[in-house]
């Protein structure tokens, strides 16, 4: 098995010859094969010292995300050795006006790409209103586009962001959802818990594709420096967003794979715990361990599903791509290419 998720908030993993096992309190709830495994993703999961430690000699990357889906850390195995790539990113990036060209490229492809869902939403639904979103969407895209200043295009990108998401509502087409917002640390709701699990993934698909190209997930443009988070991830994972993340999302909740009594909610008047048992009293909205399961499954699926490459006419996948567009990206900051072209949806 290339890549395991450990979905069970409050377990712990122990080495036992050729295997992880999974425990919860006292009772082992699954094994992980160690032969094979290249990605361990942990959702609120703990490990022993001998798990990281042969985690570390099999250079398995793991990878720790909160109980919510925010990601917490990541096991570091070493850096990648191409230090000229590294060195060609701080000099791009510490130039302040290629670093708003870049910055402006990724919103405005994230700004197109959203218009361009709400747009064909509003014919299958004959909704004026996500037209006319889209609409003023498709003109801030314009606008980020000749945008010279970095504060500016940030504004863009959230005038954007709110544009879309209060009319992401109305793409949800079964009874018992209710959308009113984004919320976020923590969702409040089941569509946003499934919004930010869903992009935590996406994250850490780009993060991943970063480090195989040797760049520096931590420094970016668009996002700024802050301890612990993957900013050039974060950055480069704008372009996947609607494509990938919310279409499976409405996908998998109007298609009715994953319904309002999949959740458990709740009345909490404080989201802080002092462990994980607190935390779960306190958490507003949790899926169900069999839905989180299926909804992993689901999500790996899609980004194993395949594809033409829009840039090559080769077949791949998801995956691939992602991991092709860090490549172009690498390319471009190299001075190997002149223009990075984010993912191409317009294409398909």
């Amino acid at each position: 098995m290339e890549r395991y998720y450990v979905l069970e908030p409050g377990t712990y993993l122990r080495k036992q010859g050729e295997e992880l096992i999974i425990w919860r309190k006292d009772e082992a709830i699954g094994r992980i094969p160690l032969e094979g495994l290249e990605q361990l993703v942990l959702v609120g999961a703990s490990l022993s010292g001998a798990v990281v430690h042969e985690l570390v000699r099999r250079r398995v990357e793991t990878v720790l995300l909160s109980p919510w889906g925010h990601f917490r850390g990541r096991l570091v195995v070493d850096e990648h050795k191409h230090v000229a790539r590294r060195k060609a990113q701080y000099l791009r990036f510490a130039d302040e006006k290629e670093a708003v060209r870049i910055a402006r490229l990724l919103v405005e492809a994230k700004l197109r790409n959203a218009a361009r869902f709400l747009s064909r939403r509003a014919g299958e639904y004959g909704s004026e209103r996500l037209r006319d979103t889209a609409a003023q969407i498709q003109g801030l895209a314009r606008m980020a586009a000749m945008e010279e200043d970095m504060d500016m295009v940030r504004g863009l990108e959230g005038r954007g962001a709110n544009l879309y998401f209060g009319v992401f509502g109305e793409l949800i087409r079964v009874p018992g959802f209710s959308f009113s917002g984004r919320t976020k640390r923590p969702p409040l709701d089941p569509i946003n818990a499934l919004l930010s699990f869903t992009y935590t993934l996406l994250t850490n698909e780009v993060l991943t594709a970063v480090k195989i190209v040797g760049l520096d997930p931590y420094l970016g443009t668009l996002h700024t420096e802050e301890y612990g988070r993957p900013s050039l991830a974060c950055d480069l994972v704008e372009e996947w967003r609607v494509h990938l993340g919310d279409r499976l999302v409405l996908a998998l909740t109007n298609r009715r794979v994953i319904g309002p009594d999949d959740f458990v909610q709740k009345e909490v008047s404080s989201t802080d715990g002092v462990d994980e048992e607190d935390l779960r009293d306190h958490r507003p909205v949790e899926m169900k361990p069999r839905m989180a399961r299926a909804f992993v499954d689901a999500y790996e699926r899609w980004m194993n599903t395949p594809i033409r490459c829009p840039f090559e006419g080769t077949m791949t996948t998801y995956r691939g791509v992602v991991r092709d567009q860090a490549r172009r990206f690498l390319r471009f900051l190299m001075g190997e290419t002149l223009v990075y072209e984010p993912f191409p949806w317009t294409r398909f």
